[in-house]
Parts: C-alpha cells; structure tokens; sequence
C-alpha cells in the first residue's frame, strides 16, 4: 500500500508541474537567463527524470 501511495503522490506532483508551467514560459525563461544556465538546467532537469524514474521502476531486486 506505501509504493501505491508514493506513486500516487509522484503522479499528483507531476500532473500539477505540467499545468503549472507551460513549455513557453520554461523556454523563455531559459533564454532570459542565458545558453549556459539554460543547458545546466536541462541537463539537470533530465538527470532528475532518469533518477525519478529508476527510483519508481527500479526497486530492490531480492534474491
């Protein structure tokens, strides 16, 4: 019942950053703060995807 709930609770944090920012507002922002804070941000942002992602899905193997 606890994953069910975490993946409830990540699912709820997601759905509510895709409503809240738009993809223009990123991208502007992005371009006001300049190219390389802008790649450092993106660069970031998929790294944390990957590791939100392995975290979900990847559980403990238990041999």
């Amino acid at each position: 019942m606890r994953n069910f709930t975490h993946f409830l609770y990540t699912l709820a944090m997601s759905l509510f950053l895709l409503v809240g920012m738009t993809s223009c507002e990123i991208v502007g922002g992005i371009f006001k703060a300049g190219a390389w804070t802008g790649a450092i941000l993106v660069i970031a942002v998929i790294v944390l995807i990957i590791w939100g992602f392995s975290r979900l899905f990847g559980g403990r193997r238990s041999d």
